[in-house]
């Protein structure tokens, strides 16, 4: 008996050598995601690592030419479409050099939203203001989901009398992302709640995946050199680290610690400088971008990562999936996505109270040394019990399964 055709699912995505982590994620759920559905990979970038040949095509994309069409005929000249379920998937974040020409293109092909971050709106401003991302669209879209108020508060961006970060926290943006969206998969309920609240499209949750180790982590650490700390990623005002290195400095004379930053910060000189200025030169390193062998053995050395979000929209963190996969406790803001996460597998922290419960941690920690274990070893389990990629891939083919079905659905609602 010939099975039923398989979903096919055309993936556009930052793909692996693009530094951001939805780029890592797209390659972390491949095995599952080629077996699930009838995959075809897209991206807008020029290049991309040949490896990924080895679990489905990789086709070049213009986001600004590209029609259904285009999608529907890949790899099948002449043939017409094929005989199964057809949807267009777009993994949307908030970096502009990834996601730019994707926002453009989503605004006219109808597609399945894969929303990452929900604030958006530093990535529109970023990218009007390189010419990536029309104005009027932008202007038009905020006036249809904000009316008079969304307007103005606009125009003090543009006229300089607030910033894009202060709009984010009354219109994250997300909505620009749903114009032709046939529907959307979201990682939080915080996200899903948000675009279920607009009532024009179909929502779907599923948790953020990771693929663990093979080999579980030691959540022993040596002691050896002291507290080793670390804080890694795409580091934006909100991961805190100003404030993580305000924290640290009081204790320099105290506790014997270092703190190694990986990643890019938003602005490296201010880092540099505040470490300095602050008395932290010989306990905090900055890395840059490392590979993520690199990275990898720095957490498995790790006594406490700092993944510290504020202002947060709600976004999951493929950061956090990398600290629970290697065995290293956590501290986290009890805000949005954050505030959900079991209380035994991270320790939060009140925003209010930022300084004194960091510094708090940091010496319960160096009194404590278990105190960390137990919480890695319940945040790995989390990992593996929650965020499996098989789960997450037969999600995605289910969610194309209805793709048709959601289409019409959107057609007649804009009818």
């Amino acid at each position: 008996m010939i099975g039923r055709p398989k979903p096919r699912v055309h993936w556009v995505s930052p793909l692996p050598r693009a530094q951001t982590d939805i780029a890592h994620y797209t390659r972390r759920i491949l095995p599952e995601l080629a077996a699930a559905t009838d995959l075809v990979l897209w991206t807008d970038a020029k290049d991309w690592d040949r490896a990924l040949y080895d679990f489905a095509p990789v086709r070049h994309l213009d986001p600004d030419r590209i029609t259904p069409r285009d999608f529907a005929l890949a790899n099948r000249p002449g043939q017409g479409p094929g005989p199964g379920p057809e949807a267009v998937f777009v993994n949307m974040g908030n970096s502009w050099p990834f996601h730019a020409g994707f926002l453009r293109m989503i605004q006219r092909i109808p597609s399945v939203i894969v929303l990452h971050d929900m604030a958006i709106q530093e990535m529109c401003f970023d990218a009007m203001e390189r010419d990536l991302f029309p104005r009027d669209i932008y202007e038009a879209n905020m006036a249809r989901w904000h009316g008079a108020a969304g307007q103005a508060a606009v125009r003090d961006v543009f006229e300089g009398r607030r910033s894009a970060g202060d709009l984010t926290q009354e219109y994250p943006g997300f909505e620009l992302t749903l114009t032709r969206a046939v529907s959307v998969l979201t990682h939080t309920p915080v996200a899903q709640k948000a675009v279920e609240a607009t009532g024009t499209v179909p929502t779907y949750l599923r948790p953020l995946p990771y693929r663990p180790s093979a080999a579980v982590p030691s959540y022993i650490r040596s002691r050896v050199g002291g507290l080793r700390l670390v804080q890694f990623g795409y580091t934006g005002p909100n991961r805190r680290l100003q404030n993580v290195l305000e924290a640290l400095s009081p204790l320099k004379d105290d506790i014997d610690f270092q703190l190694d930053i990986f990643g890019m910060p938003w602005d490296m000189d201010l880092i540099r400088r505040c470490r300095d200025e602050l008395g932290l030169r010989h306990h905090v390193h900055l890395h840059g971008f490392v590979d993520e062998d690199v990275l990898d053995a720095a957490l498995s050395r790790a006594h406490l990562a700092f993944n510290l979000r504020n202002p947060t929209m709600g976004e999951a963190s493929g950061s956090q999936m990398r600290i629970w996969n290697a065995g290293v406790p956590a501290v986290v803001t009890d805000l949005g996505w954050y505030a959900d996460l079991p209380p035994e597998t991270v320790f939060k922290i009140d925003p209010g109270q930022e300084t004194q419960a960091l510094q708090d941690l940091i010496r319960r920690l160096d009194a404590e040394p278990a105190l960390g274990r137990e919480v890695a070893a319940a945040g790995r389990a989390r990992l593996e019990a929650v965020h499996a990629p098989l789960a997450y891939a037969q999600a995605v083919a289910e969610v194309a399964e209805r793709f048709r079905g959601d289409a019409a659905a959107s057609l007649r609602r804009l009818a």
